[in-house]
């Protein structure tokens, strides 16, 4: 059975940053791609990075270019969202998402709230 775990998220001011982790029970090689979605109050889930598991190519949405960073420990069967200069926008629960064949698997999300 395929999991994935996010952690990391909390309460932030305007301007600050958090890093979310992304734990998986198989190895990173195991996906074809994993990435970060984010679904707001009232939103539609929404993609803010991704990647493919071959390649080193990143992907990110417009609203998060420049600010936010997706990486991987392929030792630690981990993946990392770095975020910063963070505004109330991105005030979300952000999900983890993995490719396992035809499957998608989806972490049970953490939320990230930005205010003052």
């Amino acid at each position: 059975q395929v999991q994935l775990a996010e952690s990391g998220g909390g309460l932030v001011q305007p301007g600050g940053s958090l890093r979310l982790s992304c734990a998986a029970s198989k190895t990173i090689f195991s996906f074809i791609a994993m990435g970060w979605y984010r679904q707001a109050p009232g939103k539609q889930r929404e993609l803010v990075a991704d990647f493919f598991t071959s390649a080193a190519a990143t992907n990110y949405a417009d609203s998060v270019k420049g600010r936010f960073t997706i990486s991987r420990d392929n030792a630690k069967n981990t993946m990392y969202l770095q975020m910063n200069s963070l505004r109330p926008e991105d005030t979300a629960v952000y999900y983890c998402n993995a490719q396992f064949g035809s499957l998608v698997v989806w972490g049970q999300g953490t939320l990230v709230t930005v205010s003052s």
